[in-house]
């Protein structure tokens, strides 16, 4: 994509300190008028009052330059560069007082300024377009703003739809918005990326809402070019007409919470999880999709999971840890559900249910721990003051009946891993061997198509991964054919079967996680598939004999096809939950 406007920086003056007019005589000899329309842009940022911390707001405004005060400082200096930034700030303010002022102090004065400024009175929006992902985290708005000179550029607006459809991050391009979309579009890598045009009005109103809302968040999103091109974006708003609804969030009534966690229940996924704990937390899990994010409770993202375990059930929910910790599995047997009804890729669900694994452990001491709860959770994560009896009375403190400490927990969770307390205890992080398939093992009427599988299996961990894994896939792959011989008789892809089988085995060494250092889609590119395995690898688990409740997980139940690195975190992890266990003692 283009390299992202920015305002240029100040050359420097006298004695290295910054000469602003210096620099605008600078910009205005470029031609190009986004460079003055940025740098602008920038300064009206960096004096908005949204920008003011609200905890300080009975502070003295002492020493805080106004965007009026600025402008009459401008008036009073008659120089062209003054010309240029008043005839800016005469479209680009906000306040029609101060826009108003810029416009008169140009009457009297006779500086030739540029054709694209002098008539910038003129600019209009052509085209707005939106671009959007199918797990509702947020989207994109582009607007092609274009000169009365005809030049054009463009501004792309990214909404987060997590963070309460607020703007989190924008920037300006010399670019047609025509132009800007094509670039998106040849370079994007996610396959799930959809652009539309979006009707002006539209455009404007979710444009006004989200950069309002993002003006009165604390504290502020900033990035290198956000908020310092919110005036710019503000200004584009005003070009286009009202009349446009906005962002809609979906009404779900309380029969349709109740159809929705009904209906979970009686599918496969929800299957022995339907005691009182579970249905008392998915009604949780739909109050949080239908009160935040997009609105939606059957679209799941790892952003979403990390909200919902991180903060939003710690900070919300009162409860008995036994109650709370059994969220996680809910969780991923819910997203599995959620998916296949809104019909989200196979690839995407399974990045979701990665982030409930990467997410739980730090989950579980969150709930075991004593934290603070509501208004004194929010006050706090903004770095706010606290009252300390406010913070005591506000604070929440594990209760009930909990069999196990977190250490506990983990330990147990580690020894599912590989297959018992006792190979918990003597686990090596022996490397694994380089072997064949146990062909012995398979019988002789599918060894031709286990033979296509293998070479696949081999190519891609000889191309991509190294020995061990080679060896972990072969271990896997005599598994699943030894188990049930019938899955080989079928007529069916042996390369989705090779992705399959390498895909089980890297999610159960944790080769996806954020660390692990490969994404799913980059191993499917791999076998050529545009999308993942994961329906083919849930029949092989089955045919393994591995219990898929955490699916997510991947518990193998046996260090046999587990490699060293992983074996040696898990060694890692064992003798440190068993040092807190002893600490506790």
């Amino acid at each position: 994509m283009a390299k992202r406007g920015r305002p240029p920086q100040s050359r420097g003056g006298v004695d290295g300190q910054p000469d602003l007019l210096a620099d605008i005589t600078a910009m205005l000899a470029t031609g190009e008028p986004l460079d003055l329309l940025l740098h602008v842009s920038s300064m009206m940022a960096a004096l908005d009052p949204r920008r003011r911390d609200p905890f300080l707001a009975g502070a003295s405004d002492a020493g805080h330059v106004t965007l009026e005060e600025l402008t009459a400082t401008f008036t009073d200096v008659d120089e062209p560069e003054t010309s240029a930034l008043l005839a800016c700030i005469g479209q680009l303010a906000a306040d029609d007082l101060v826009r108003a002022r810029a416009r008169r102090a140009l009457t009297t004065r006779g500086h030739t300024l540029p054709g694209w400024l002098a008539s910038l009175r003129g600019t209009t929006v052509r085209r707005a377009f939106e671009m959007t992902e199918p797990l509702g985290d947020g989207d994109d708005i582009l607007v092609g703003i274009r000169l009365a000179s005809g030049r054009e550029f463009s501004l792309l607006i990214y909404v987060d739809h997590n963070m309460g459809t607020v703007v989190k991050d924008g920037f300006a391009v010399p670019l047609t918005v025509a132009d800007l979309v094509a670039e998106l579009r040849e370079k994007s890598a996610d396959p799930d990326i959809r652009f539309a045009e979006l009707d002006l009005a539209e455009a404007r109103a979710r444009l006004d809402a989200a950069v309002g809302a993002g003006a009165r968040t604390f504290p502020p999103f900033e990035t290198e070019t956000w908020p310092a091109c919110r005036p710019l974006a503000e200004w584009a708003a005003r070009l286009m007409p009202a009349g446009g609804t906005g962002y809609q969030r979906p009404e779900w009534s309380d029969p349709d919470t109740q159809a929705l966690a009904d209906a979970f229940f009686a599918s496969g996924f929800g299957a022995g999880l339907t005691d009182g704990d579970y249905r008392g937390l998915l009604d949780d899990l739909i109050w949080f999709g239908a009160d935040y994010g997009p609105g939606d409770p059957l679209r799941w993202s790892p952003v979403a999971v990390e909200i919902l375990l991180m903060d939003w059930i710690p900070r919300k929910l009162a409860a008995d840890i036994a109650y709370l910790a059994r969220a996680p599995r809910l969780l991923r047997a819910f997203v599995r559900y959620c998916h296949r009804e809104r019909g989200i890729r196979a690839g995407l669900t399974a990045e979701t249910l990665a982030a409930v694994d990467r997410y739980e452990p730090e989950y579980q001491r969150i709930i075991r721990a004593p934290r603070l709860q509501g208004p004194a959770a929010v006050i706090a994560a903004v770095g706010g003051p606290l009252d300390p009896e406010t913070a005591q009375d506000m604070m929440m403190w594990p209760s009930g009946e909990d069999d196990e400490s977190f250490a506990g927990y983990m330990l147990g969770r580690l020894a599912s891993m590989v297959g018992g307390e006792a190979a918990l205890g003597s686990l090596s992080a022996d490397p694994l061997p380089d072997e064949p398939l146990e062909w012995e093992r398979i019988a002789g009427d599918i060894q031709p198509v286990v033979t296509e599988i293998l070479r696949a299996c081999d190519a891609c961990c000889d191309q991509l991964l190294d020995t061990e894994y080679r060896t972990a896939c072969r271990r896997l792959l005599t598994a699943v054919a030894a188990g049930d011989p019938s899955l080989f008789r079928r007529r069916s892809s042996t390369t989705v079967a090779a992705a399959a089988v390498t895909w089980l085995v890297g999610r159960a060494n944790h080769l996806f996680d954020l660390y692990g250092g490969m994404l799913v889609k980059d191993l499917m590119a791999h076998f050529g598939l545009s999308q993942g395995a994961s329906q083919r690898a849930r029949t092989f688990l089955k045919a393994a004999g591995i219990a898929d409740d955490d699916y997510a997980e991947i518990m193998l139940g046996t260090p046999d096809m587990l490699v060293s690195a992983r074996r040696r975190q898990i060694i890692a992890d064992r003798d440190r939950y068993r040092s807190q266990l002893a600490a506790s003692a």
